[in-house]
């Protein structure tokens, strides 16, 4: 694992861009950055709230979930996360202009309701989205999260899965018809039938969710964003375990990458044949990159 820039503060949402280059966002600097092959750090947005996970839409600009922000408790040179701010407004999600850096919001609410924590998304061949809320956590209550689907050009959204406890990381399985979501403070990482745009087919009761139970570890794992790989594997960066652990569709193999970080937050794929994972490491703010023994999944949209 190689470290390619520092000085990030609380990064997350790796997107590998076609000149080598990685966007994402820091969600204390409250902006959408790109980081160059070099480790030069350029901001492409300033935004409000707390951008937290990206994904490149259909028409070339980059969908940003935002949390709306957090709290933040510093450590040194250290950033981890704390409870819902005092100035607390809402989530949205945004759209920016990676050429321009102009911001566009397209979603704040759904059906009546703010939405809380947006946290992750990912386009599936429709290109619509899928996206995560985490909600939100205060001293003594907290928001649960969900799952979403959302229309591209701001036609609506709505709420496909409610409930959940921290729903953060979520991804689709290489055909399409799986979608996966990590739950952070459980460590729990679920799937669900895809069987049309927007459309899951619930198992009943006892399913907590609708889904079925792919993997949860034991100990302090806890599960935060994730990326596909093109034979199917999950991976997931595991926070305070200090690795991205790699998930098999069936639960039946599970294996863990070491990365050197307390709060390893997300991962993404990238190289001319996706073999190299580039990682989030937010607690001390950098940004690595690692060969890895397969391709990562090929995602609907890149630049």
């Amino acid at each position: 694992m190689r470290i390619i820039a520092s000085g990030l503060r609380f990064p997350e949402g790796p997107i590998w861009t076609s000149d080598g280059s990685v966007l994402l966002v820091e969600i204390e600097r409250k902006t959408l950055s790109r980081v160059r092959p070099d480790g030069r750090v350029e901001v492409v947005a300033q935004m409000d709230g707390g951008p937290n996970g990206a994904a490149v839409g259909p028409d070339g600009r980059i969908f940003i979930t935002n949390n709306g922000g957090f709290g933040w408790i510093r450590e040194g040179n250290t950033l981890r996360t704390g409870l819902q701010p005092p100035d607390y407004q809402g989530g949205s999600i945004d759209i920016v202009d990676p050429k321009t850096g102009k911001i566009k919001r397209l979603y704040d609410s759904c059906d009546g309701r703010r939405l809380v924590g947006p946290n992750d998304l990912v386009f599936d061949t429709h290109g619509e989205f899928w996206f995560s809320d985490l909600g939100k956590r205060r001293a003594q209550d907290m928001d649960l999260g969900g799952i979403y689907y959302a229309k591209a050009d701001g036609g609506g959204v709505r709420q496909v899965v409610g409930g959940m406890v921290t729903t953060n990381g979520i991804g689709l399985s290489p055909d399409g018809k799986i979608l996966y979501a990590a739950e952070t403070i459980p460590g729990r990482l679920w799937a669900f039938e895809i069987i049309g745009p927007g459309e899951l087919r619930k198992a009943p009761w006892p399913s907590l969710y609708g889904g079925w139970l792919v993997a949860g570890l034991p100990g302090e794992t806890r599960f935060d964003s994730l990326a596909v790989s093109a034979s199917g594997n999950i991976c997931v960066a595991a926070l305070t375990a200090c690795a991205v652990v790699e998930i098999c569709p069936d639960g039946n193999r599970i294996r863990h990458h070491a990365a050197p970080d307390l709060m390893v937050t997300n991962i993404c794929f990238g190289g001319p044949e996706l073999r190299q994972a580039y990682i989030t490491l937010s607690y001390q703010g950098q940004l690595a990159v690692a060969d890895w023994y397969e391709p990562g999944l090929r995602l609907a949209h890149e630049i």
